[in-house]
């Protein structure tokens, strides 16, 4: 195994140009010193790479193949290097993050905190729930829930969230408490219906055929969770919605959760970025905030 990669480059940037003038050029140096180190090259492997002439220089057999590994590793090593310039850069510039619609209810509250760590970082929020193609749309950074569908996005993982089912106290004093899920088909429910694909969301309550095929009266059906928490909150029936977007209303009392324990139903948030050999400071200091910061109380 030779250490001479100064050889090496002379090679590579010669098989690259066909010629001992052009890696000269390319490196700088005198198409004589290239010259000599190619041949030192080939004397320390005891192989001949190039074929000269008085017009041309081309490649072994064994020339072509060793090229081939020596041009990859010398690649692999420039990345490496612009990895390396990359991760001592202090993360700058304009950040363009989408997410759900309800994202702000568990992101704006640490993005003071953000802010302060990294100054010259321009965040450009997006919120909605439209599934969007991170590339063409010229995403940084999306945070999405549910299942991962596109294998060419990186990704992590940032944390859990459940549902719960709620309602207000006025509703509750007027229709009664449900004590069973059964109870559930006696009381008027809020209903969601997803954005993107029209479906309404089931509320996944029980692995019991019987519960899980309860009908439920549907008093009003929301395209925006938004909307369903002021439903709910203004007393038009029983919701089902996540933890994080009910915390405020409950902590205020101006909604209580029924049946405790029944909700089988577990959501998972998920960083996704454009797969990428250099992974940009400002993506990395955002991804890393998002993962130490925004789901910590669900991960204790």
């Amino acid at each position: 195994m030779t250490d001479n990669l100064s050889g090496v480059i002379a090679f590579v940037k010669t098989a690259q140009a066909l010629s001992f003038i052009g890696a000269a050029r390319v490196l700088g140096v005198s198409a004589s010193a290239v010259g000599k180190n190619v041949a030192k090259l080939e004397a320390e492997l005891n192989v001949r790479l190039l074929h000269r002439s008085t017009r041309k220089v081309s490649l072994t057999v064994e020339g072509q193949l060793f090229y081939e590994r020596c041009r990859k590793i010398l690649d692999d090593l420039q990345d490496a290097r612009a990895m390396l310039s990359h991760a001592i850069q202090a993360p700058r510039g304009k950040l363009r993050v989408s997410l759900p619609t309800i994202g702000y209810r568990f992101l704006l509250a640490h993005m003071v905190a953000f802010r302060e760590a990294y100054p010259e970082i321009e965040l450009e929020l997006d919120f909605n729930d439209h599934l969007v193609d991170v590339i063409e749309e010229g995403l940084d950074v999306v945070i999405r829930s549910g299942d991962l569908v596109d294998s060419t996005l990186m990704a992590r993982r940032l944390g859990p969230f459940r549902f719960v089912m709620c309602a207000s106290p006025e509703y509750l004093r007027t229709h009664g408490r449900p004590e069973t899920l059964t109870d559930l088909e006696h009381h008027p429910c809020l209903r969601y219906r997803f954005a993107t694909t029209g479906k309404i969301m089931e509320w996944t309550l029980s692995a019991n055929p019987a519960i899980t095929q309860l009908r439920l009266p549907t008093a009003m059906t929301l395209n925006n969770m938004e909307a369903m928490l002021m439903a709910a909150i203004d007393g038009h029936g029983i919701a089902y919605m996540p933890d994080f977007l009910a915390r405020e209303a409950l902590a205020r009392g101006q909604l209580e959760t029924v049946l405790n324990g029944h909700s089988n139903d577990q959501g998972q948030f998920w960083a996704l970025w454009p797969s990428s050999r250099h992974l940009s400071p400002k993506i990395r200091a955002f991804v890393d905030f998002a993962a130490e910061r925004l789901f910590t109380t669900h991960q204790e």
